[in-house]
């Protein structure tokens, strides 16, 4: 080897040195402290006061007095997201979940040939009215623990309403919704 590839070979060298130096002193330095407890606290309601009792939601109106004031047309409209898995015609084949005509009123786990989860089939004795099609639609496992259906919900009160107000119409004949 020559001399001019042992000057570059030692500079590089030297350099590679001086860096990780540098790098010791600055981690002595400005060392970071860690926390005895990875993360950071989140601020409960009980911290905030009365701060946290304002912010709670508001409870929905019944479902009869958003029903006086629902329409079928928006409620057609919001139903894009049920049509993966929902039939909506009459005759309408059950896809991964049950056809849905004439579900107002009609019996929980009543269609035939659907295979219904079990805590869907403990409540076959119940009917399908407003109040219970609201519930299942603002959040199905929190209403129906241990059912299947994967949709986490609607969350707009009146958008469920309309979605009512519509499966109301998806009969041969619509029974009368209730009155505020």
């Amino acid at each position: 080897m020559d001399i001019e590839t042992n000057k570059i070979a030692g500079a590089a060298l030297s350099t590679l040195l001086v860096v990780m130096s540098l790098n010791m002193v600055a981690g002595i330095v400005f060392a970071p402290k860690k926390p005895a407890v990875p993360g950071f606290d989140l601020p409960s309601a009980e911290a905030s006061g009365s701060a946290g009792a304002a912010a709670a939601p508001a409870a929905d109106e019944p479902i009869a007095v958003r029903l006086a004031k629902a329409d079928p047309a928006r409620g057609e409209k919001a139903i894009g997201a049920c049509k993966a898995c929902h039939t909506f015609e009459k005759g309408g084949a059950n896809k991964i979940g049950p056809h849905l005509f004439d579900v107002y009123g009609r019996e929980k786990a009543h269609v035939e040939g659907f295979a219904y989860s079990a805590a869907m089939k403990g409540k076959s004795s119940e009917k399908w009215e407003a109040e219970q099609l609201d519930g299942f639609l603002k959040n199905p496992k929190a209403y129906l623990p241990g059912t299947i259906m994967a949709f986490a919900g609607m969350t707009k009160p009146d958008q469920r309403a309309d979605v009512v107000a519509y499966l109301n119409t998806l009969a041969d004949a619509p029974k009368p919704l209730p009155k505020p």
